[in-house]
């Protein structure tokens, strides 16, 4: 077991790639987006054939005994260290518990209802509740070994957010320490408490802009064009390497088996899914799968700019931003993601390998969301809104019969319930506004509540209240004497 607890002597050469005019560029510096011609970049070892030496089977050895590791910096995103960012040194790597989710099979219930085979990836489990901390720990560990090799003395790590990576961005930035510090650009009022709560308990600095999550991340990206900061959003290409540990562990669960499987991932921004393809198109160069699973990115029509592009025929499609309406599912609640290029690319190259089928796009309603997470939690799961997106997704993909019999669907719940569960009283207490277009289903929202005057109470006995209390629950519960 000890060799489990070894650190990686593999170190690749790490290269920026324009997706644009493909121009290269090293890693001794930070960068966003080409100098030459601001198009978004991914990152490459070009050592990587070295791996490919390597049998496959030998690589699922070697990340199988990792799983029972007791090092710190290979027991979360890093136990595919020579996958994702092998530059970084073992002293540098930042681990906050990320990681590692638990995949949930949804029980039979639930699967009668819906009529696939299906389970949840909880990535609503990592350290501030959301899948926004694989790529952070990644980024703070290159960052942290950027500030090391120049000695820098003040970063300012920043981001624009729709809630999630603000306080991923402000957990990790206050773990580190110094020289970092944290500041997040949020939509004013369009950002639920649970979710504000967190960067500022982390002490980020939190400022708020009049607009959508867009006007944000114009903020940001001028300020990074401009001044000295990091910025953190996922134009940081580095982001994308940490988030293809979704892929990673995904595969692995599965015995790296990942034959008749379907992978539910909500887009936004667009960089989850970007990562979730690459990763799985590094898994198959390798040889440690044998067949790619299929993606289905999911939007809502309230951001459906990726939708609306592969729903055009193929030799016409081009890409425009729209204007979000008011969604639910408000980390997806993006007009112009940022890492739509690399979906492009990305999912060119996997159609190439896996078929024309093997990623494909649907949108479904705000209706459908909501009531599609209250759906997936009364069955035992913990999905946020966008983990109701992503069932959405499933039961739309079932209607336009691109689903298999017997096919596993598994649906990223990227986080936890309890973030978005203002969401869920609104729909019980019918508090959407009429931009959302979601109206409750009376028999769904009736959620009984026990309710008695606290005047009442005051007036009876403590056992007369007793005895007052438990005959409006037999009333309620309609329960039988013995």
């Amino acid at each position: 077991m000890r060799e489990a607890n070894v650190f990686p002597t593999y170190r690749g050469e790490m290269e920026y790639v324009c997706l644009g005019c493909k121009a290269r560029y090293p890693i001794d510096e930070l960068h966003y987006t080409c100098p030459s011609c601001k198009g978004v970049f991914l990152l490459e070892d070009t050592r990587f054939s070295e791996l490919e030496k390597t049998p496959g089977t030998a690589w699922r050895d070697i990340f199988d005994l990792r799983a029972a590791t007791k090092n710190p910096a290979l027991r979360g995103i890093f136990r595919f260290y020579e996958l994702m960012a092998p530059v970084v040194a073992e002293e540098d790597i930042v681990y906050l518990g990320e990681g590692n989710t638990p995949v949930t099979r949804s029980s039979s219930a639930l699967e009668r209802l819906v009529g696939q085979p299906m389970a949840f990836k909880n990535d609503g489990q990592n350290p501030s509740a959301s899948f926004k901390d694989r790529g952070m720990a990644c980024a703070y560990s290159y960052l942290r070994h950027l500030v090391a090799k120049h000695d820098w003395d003040n970063v300012l790590t920043i981001c624009a957010s729709t809630g999630d990576t603000s306080a991923a961005a402000a957990l990790y930035a206050a773990y580190v320490g110094a020289p970092l510090t944290s500041v997040v650009l949020l939509p004013q009022g369009k950002v639920t408490a649970q979710q504000l709560s967190q960067p500022l308990g982390s002490g980020a600095k939190v400022l708020e802009i009049p607009g959508v999550f867009d006007d944000c991340m114009k903020v940001v990206e001028y300020l990074a064009d401009h001044y000295r900061v990091a910025l953190l959003n996922s134009k940081n290409a580095w982001r994308i390497l940490g988030q293809e540990s979704y892929a990673f562990e995904v595969a692995q669960w599965y015995d790296w088996d990942l034959r008749g499987k379907v992978i539910f991932v909500p887009i936004g921004n667009a960089g989850n899914i970007t990562a979730i393809m690459s990763g799985f198109l590094k898994l198959l160069r390798l040889g440690i799968i044998e067949a790619l699973p299929r993606i289905v990115g999911v939007q809502s029509e309230h951001a459906n700019p990726v939708f609306r592009y592969y729903a055009q025929d193929a030799e016409q499609r081009r890409f425009e931003a729209v204007k979000v309406r008011p969604s639910v599912a408000q980390a997806a609640m993006i007009g112009n993601p940022v890492s739509f290029p690399r979906v492009a690319y990305l999912a060119e190259q996997y159609q190439k390998l896996g078929g024309a089928g093997s990623f494909q796009v649907v949108q479904v309603s705000e209706q459908r969301i909501i009531e599609s997470m209250l759906l997936a939690n009364r069955h035992g799961h913990i999905a946020c809104t966008q983990g109701g997106e992503c069932l959405a997704g499933l039961l739309k993909a079932k209607e336009l019969g691109l689903m298999e019999e017997g096919e596993l669907a598994v649906l990223d719940a990227t986080a936890h319930a309890l973030k978005f569960a203002g969401f869920q009283d609104m729909y019980f207490h019918d508090g959407f506004g009429p931009e959302f277009e979601i109206t409750p289903d009376k028999k769904l929202a009736n959620v009984p509540r026990l309710v008695i005057d606290q005047d009442e109470k005051s007036r009876l006995s403590e056992d007369a209240f007793t005895v007052q209390a438990a005959q409006n629950v037999v009333g309620i519960l309609g329960l039988d004497k013995k």
